[in-house]
This record gives structure tokens, C-alpha cells and sequence, in this order.
């Protein structure tokens, strides 16, 4: 059946509070421990997995709540199409969707993980990558590939079917909202089934169904993808 995309931009702001752990508490711990502690070891990180795993939500939260504490970062995935030149007044080096980098953005991304970690005002600074493969089987220029698997590795697993369900109905619970076994199976079944998206997706039907004061319902998910 195929699957739809949805881009309400409606969806919560990545936060390492928001992000649903089973199976990856190693690496939530990790990420929240650095960003807690004000003395960071600058030892590079390197997230992987399959699409849909929350390697973008743990790198957008980092740098999120980094800049909430005043903290530049910088910010590299596959969209960058030209990449700046390293900025000395990054705290982290965020590098999304390795697998994906052109020639050019390799070379940006290694240009900036050297700086990175080359002391400059009295320290290092930290990386934080994520790709869909282990760094051993990157198709990236070599001195790039070693250098990602240098440190802390973490291979992030996805939601299955019962804990997707399981978070999906805790969300509609915390907001007050009554989904039927119809309504998960249709939204699981119809839409993309990562976790971000099936939380963008709660968000938009329930203010849908806020404003039409109708329950959410299979003929309410229809009526909301023909009006909106």
C-alpha cells in the first residue's frame, strides 16, 4: 500500500526529552551527559541506522539545545549544497546523512571535523555524525570514513510495531485524544511509519479535529488530506 508524506511543519521541535529511547538508551545517555556537562570531552560520535531510527532528531536536538545555551554549531547534512568554511566559534560539529555527502561536501565535512578536533583556543571541539551504515562501509574518501569511526559508535535501532503503537497511543492519550485500533492501523498502514512523522501527523489531526469539534476518525483523516 503506499505510503504518504506529510510536511505540516506542525511538529514538535527535536528534544533529547522527546526522544523515544527503547532500545537506544546508550546513545541517549551519552548525547544528554555531553550536553549536560559544561567540561566536554571532545571525543567524536558517530550515529547509525536505517531511515526513520532518529539519527536526524538526535543531531537537530543536540544542536537545538545547544544553541538554547548560547552555543553556536555547526551544521552540515546533504541539503548543504555549499558548505561554509569552519567557524572557530562552534561549540559541535553536527554532520547529517554522511552516506549522501558529493565529493564537495567531503571535503568540507573533513576540513571541518580536522578543525574540529585540532585545539584551537586552549580545546577541541566536539563531532557528532550520523549515517545509514556503519563507518567501515561509508563510500566516502578514506581520510573521512577512518576519521567518523574514530570515537563513540552507536548503531540506533527503530521502533517496532508494538512500541510504535505503544508511543503513538501514549501521545494521543497525553493530549486527550481517543484513537480506535481502525484509526492506528489506518495511520500506521497509510503514512510514513517513522516516528517523527507519525508525531507530526497526531499533531495535525488533533488541531483538525479541535476545529471541526469531530473525533478522529478514518472518514476525519480523509476529509482532513482533502481540505488541508
Amino acid at each position: 500500500m503506499k505510503q504518504l508524506a506529510l510536511d505540516f511543519n506542525l511538529a514538535p521541535l527535536p528534544r533529547l526529552a522527546n526522544f523515544v529511547a527503547a532500545g537506544n538508551e546508550a546513545a541517549l545517555a551519552h548525547l544528554s551527559l555531553w550536553v549536560d556537562n559544561p567540561l566536554r570531552a571532545p571525543v567524536p560520535t558517530y550515529l547509525w541506522g536505517d531511515g526513520g531510527c532518529g539519527k536526524t532528531h538526535l543531531l537537530r536536538a543536540v544542536a537545538g539545545e545547544l544553541a538554547a545555551q548560547g552555543s553556536p554549531v555547526g551544521w552540515l547534512d546533504a541539503g548543504v549544497l555549499s558548505p561554509p568554511a569552519f567557524d572557530l566559534r562552534w561549540e559541535v560539529v553536527c554532520l547529517d546523512d554522511c552516506h549522501l555527502y558529493t565529493a564537495e561536501q567531503q571535503a568540507a565535512a573533513f576540513n571541518w571535523f580536522v578543525n574540529a578536533q585540532t585545539p584551537a583556543e586552549g580545546r577541541a571541539r566536539w563531532v557528532l555524525a550520523a549515517g545509514a551504515v556503519p563507518p567501515a562501509d561509508l563510500k566516502l574518501r578514506e581520510d573521512l570514513r577512518t576519521r567518523l569511526g574514530w570515537g563513540q559508535v552507536f548503531h540506533l535501532q527503530g521502533l517496532g510495531e508494538v512500541d510504535r503503537r505503544a508511543v503513538l497511543r501514549r501521545a494521543a492519550d497525553g493530549r486527550g485524544v481517543a484513537l480506535s485500533d481502525e484509526v492506528v492501523d489506518f495511520m500506521l498502514n497509510r503514512f510514513s511509519r517513522d516516528l517523527s512523522s507519525l508525531m507530526q501527523l497526531l499533531d495535525h489531526l488533533d488541531r483538525y479535529a479541535m476545529r471541526t469539534q469531530r473525533a478522529i476518525t478514518i472518514p476525519l483523516i480523509k476529509a482532513m488530506l482533502e481540505n488541508e
